[in-house]
């Protein structure tokens, strides 16, 4: 690269290329049909600044630690500069929001800037999330607010450390604008300050973005995307034909099922499920009211707009994600024509889940050895969990430093402080008794495994994470950006979610429960889609 642009690595325009396109090159909003694509320009923003970035990708994406930071990098970032050679375009896509058929989305407020390749040769894609308007933003503007925009830049990165599949943050910019949003979708909508945020992943195709065209009996587009999508992302099912569409919907399901683990595993909630928001490579993708289960409850969903349904709430995920499966299932089944072998991924799903479900509940209670008990035993816990408010992080990291013996199988007679500690209410008699025969019964679980305490604790600590990007942190990082400018919480936070399996001195309360104040203070409980 020369010695204006700086050391960037390779890119490409691939998807543009290869893919058919919007002809109307005017951003005004429309309906588009027969393209996967249109070609659009980021919005200018004079006032940009650049508030955080993640070091470590950058540097995996092959930008050279000189660039990182650097005004050339913001420009790059805040869509002012586009990197040399890149066409940036608005994906065209549809989707099932809420159960229902809500026909053509696409990206109202994310800009493609296009591919580049890093040094161990991955493909990823740069996008800019709220740098203007887009043929596909309906009636809104394209832009993002700061809240929004914090917290996925944060949780982004957070889930890559937890080892969970998702989309990556590169950078996060204010804008030096404001936004217009009404928050809670009752009339009183307020400025608020805009932020752009880089994401970065593989792919950003969803299971909308094959809908769309089926629903349109657009069935020469579908295949040419599917094609594509296998011949990038998915080599190793062969050249496209009917099989290796049907493999790699297979695929699909098991990525799917595989995320679905991981989520419950660390108590994900992504509030929004619908189709659009499915990454076809199973990463988490589109964090919008997302939340993080605190005292544990399947019950509960972050997102305001669900709060009477429920659709999306913690213990409903994995459901929603057959859900949405099946839709993709239908959507290519004119590539098929035969129902068969898409029931049977459907199915290997629903085998594939529960298994990995099982094992991961064993992993987090520390088990390595299959008991035909452990279901009954798990679900035991479950019931402790809901008879007194519990929080899910930290009872899991007290357990695995309890050090259980033979002996302890007789002479528990109350609950260990290091327990009660994760409790947000004194639990009633009936909650301790519950909780000392399931301590009972893990005790005598536990001498089957015959293993020694630390090979137990260490499983457990490394399946269950001590630090996670809670809701009330988070919402705190981003008060300290909105009232000051400052950005210590957030670089505190992201600092110490890249280790979130370790004990780090000095940081015990970014491992702390939930305090009452963020009970129900919004961006703490439940927040609304309105970014």
């Amino acid at each position: 690269m020369n010695a204006v642009t700086g050391n960037l690595p390779p890119l490409s325009n691939r998807f543009v290329t290869d893919l058919p396109g919007d002809p109307d090159s005017v951003n005004r909003t429309r309906q588009v049909n027969h393209s996967c694509y249109s070609l659009v320009t980021p919005r200018k923003f004079p006032e940009a600044s650049l508030l955080a970035w993640s070091h470590e990708l950058g540097t995996e994406l092959g930008f050279s630690p000189d660039t990182l930071g650097t005004e050339r990098f913001k420009s790059y970032v805040s869509g002012n500069e586009l990197l040399p050679g890149l066409q940036p375009y608005a994906l065209c896509y549809g989707g099932h929001q809420f159960g229902h058929w809500a026909g053509q989305l696409g990206d109202g407020r994310a800009i493609n800037l296009g591919e580049i390749v890093s040094p161990a040769g991955q493909h990823q894609i740069l996008q800019l999330k709220g740098a203007g308007p887009t043929p596909y933003s309906r009636t809104a503007d394209g832009l993002a607010v700061m809240r929004s925009s914090v917290r996925e830049f944060l949780c982004s990165e957070a889930m890559h450390h937890l080892g969970v599949p998702t989309t990556r943050a590169l950078s996060l910019v204010s804008t030096g604008e404001t936004v217009l949003r009404d928050m809670f979708y009752d009339g009183n909508a307020e400025l608020e300050p805009g932020a752009i945020v880089c994401r970065v992943a593989p792919s950003f195709l969803r299971f909308g973005s094959y809908e769309i065209f089926s629903a349109r009996n657009e069935h020469a587009t579908l295949k040419q995307l599917v094609d594509f999508t296998l011949t990038r992302d998915f080599p190793q099912l062969g050249q496209p034909n009917r099989d290796s569409y049907l493999a790699w919907f297979n695929e699909v399901c098991q990525r799917t099922a595989s995320l679905m683990v991981h989520w419950m595993r660390v108590g994900f909630v992504h509030g929004v499920m619908n189709t659009d928001n499915m990454s076809i490579l199973g990463l988490t993708i589109d964090y919008g009211p997302y939340g993080w289960v605190e005292n544990y409850d399947p019950n509960w969903t972050p997102n305001t707009t669900d709060a009477e349904g429920r659709r999306y709430r913690f213990g409903n995920q994995p459901h929603i994600a057959l859900w949405n499966l099946v839709q993709l299932a239908n959507a290519i089944y004119p590539l098929v024509n035969t129902a068969e072998p898409l029931e049977q991924a459907l199915t290997g799903y629903k085998t594939a889940y529960e298994m990995q479900w099982l094992q991961m509940m064993r992993h987090k209670l520390g088990l390595q050895r299959a008991d035909a008990q452990d279901p009954q035993l798990i679900e035991q816990l479950f019931e402790c969990f809901r008879l007194v408010e519990t929080d899910m992080t930290l009872f899991y990291r007290a357990l695995a430093d309890i050090d259980f013996t033979p002996e302890d199988t007789l002479d528990l007679d109350s609950v260990p402080s290091i327990l009660r500690a994760a409790w947000y209410t004194e639990g009633s008699s009936e909650a301790q008794k519950h909780l000392l025969q399931w301590l009972q019964d893990y005790s005598a679980r536990l001498l089957k495994e015959k293993d020694p305490h630390y090979i137990r604790r260490a499983l457990m600590n490394r399946t269950n994470p001590l630090y996670v990007p809670r809701n009330w942190l988070v919402q705190l990082a981003i008060d300290e950006i909105q009232q000051s400018g400052s950005t210590t919480k957030l670089n505190e936070l992201m600092n110490v979610l890249k280790h979130p399996y370790n004990q780090q001195d000095g940081k015990q309360h970014l491992a702390a429960k939930r305090p009452e104040w963020a009970r129900q203070r919004a961006g703490c409980s439940m927040l609304s889609c309105s970014s």
